[in-house]
């Protein structure tokens, strides 16, 4: 069977809907080989990945110009020329015309943040988003939510029918599930000046992220550690800056740049405590990342959040930085129930986040379609 993916995502992006469609490729070409899998891209871009990924699939790029149009408008006679069975868009679009086409389609729906916070978009970005997504779900044999909460708010804002939607969470990179040696830590460690011990946040500096929340629970913890933030942002970030200097904080945030992929395992299992005090997720994959560090977690219970976080991790109100303050204190303070709570996630993780799983659960969702 030939499996067509959207891959815009897997050439041009590093991080979030990159790492999703690189995963999921990935892990179904690992545990379904019987599949002949055809990536579709405007464009390759130059970068540490994209020669790996043109190695192992068939890449197609755009045969008409604008790229852009032609992913839109006309990618979907590519599709049908290279006798597709099943094409699945990765990241809520799906090209105009496949309806009318004899490939059956697929789309994975992340979020609809552009519904839920609908200030942090241009006008014109959320009718563009709309209209492709109205179109996809309505178009499709089958929508993949990757969660439950993002099920229940396409049923709410598009009106689709329950049995059309199939939730399949997300995994994680490889090279969270092996613990990383105490030389290979100390070394990543010293590349990037850690500290001795340090709360850690990944995630865009945003503000639905609410990372000032955790800046502001700083000075009322009992042990005055660091924080290691790694992420980028902009008008917000400015706003966190500024808290931070206003109440001379300057030396317990540490904002890290450059931080390469395969680092990452490394700083997630040296923390004491990530945090991640999002008011809104499609899921949360930092989440599961650490969970699979086995590094406790704090997060709070908006909307996916408690799917990937499962009940043994810790819950706080979404701003409250009293709370976050208190139960950091508590983790810190609590060791042998601490480490009863990261054995309990891990075991959740496994049950539901493993690559294997997760590749086992879309193998059955391209059978039924």
């Amino acid at each position: 069977m030939k499996i067509g993916f959207d891959a815009k995502r897997i050439f041009q992006n590093a991080t979030g809907l990159g790492n999703y469609s690189r995963t999921l490729v990935r892990n179904l070409n690992k545990f379904h080989r019987q599949y002949d899998l055809h990536l579709f891209t405007p464009k390759v871009k130059d970068n540490e990945w994209a020669a790996d990924f043109q190695r192992k699939y068939t890449t197609h790029t755009a045969t008409f110009k604008p790229a852009t149009l032609w992913r839109t408008f006309r990618m979907t006679k590519d599709i049908d020329r290279n006798e597709i069975d099943i094409y699945h868009g990765l990241t809520h679009e799906l090209p105009f015309g496949i309806h009318r086409s004899k490939v059956k389609s697929i789309v994975t729906v992340h979020d609809l943040i552009f519904k839920i916070y609908p200030h942090q978009y241009k006008p014109i970005d959320r009718k563009i988003y709309d209209w492709k997504l109205k179109y996809a779900c309505k178009a499709a044999d089958k929508i993949l939510a990757i969660s439950e909460h993002t099920k229940r708010d396409i049923i709410k804002y598009y009106g689709t029918s329950p049995d059309k939607i199939e939730v399949i969470h997300q995994s994680c990179s490889d090279d969270f599930f092996n613990k990383k040696s105490e030389t290979e830590i100390q070394e990543i460690s010293k590349n990037h000046q850690l500290p001795k011990e340090y709360l850690l946040y990944v995630g865009s500096i945003i503000e639905r992220k609410n990372l000032l929340t955790l800046v502001k629970s700083l000075p009322l913890l009992e042990h005055k550690m660091p924080l290691v933030v790694i992420g980028g942002g902009k008008e917000y970030k400015n706003l966190v800056l500024k808290y931070i200097q206003e109440n001379q904080l300057q030396k317990q945030v540490i904002f890290l740049k450059n931080v390469a992929n395969e680092d990452l395992p490394a700083i997630y299992q040296k923390a004491k405590v990530f945090v991640y005090p999002s008011l809104y997720e499609g899921f949360g994959i930092p989440i599961i990342e650490a969970i699979f560090s086995q590094t406790p977690v704090v997060t709070t219970r908006e909307s996916a959040l408690p799917e990937a976080a499962g009940e043994f991790s810790y819950y706080i109100k979404g701003t409250d930085a009293n709370e976050l303050a208190q139960t950091i204190n508590g983790i810190l303070n609590n060791k042998t129930e601490t480490e009863e709570r990261i054995t309990k996630s891990l075991k959740y993780a496994e049950q539901h986040f493993l690559p294997v799983v997760t590749a086992q659960k879309l193998h059955q969702l391209y059978l039924s379609v």
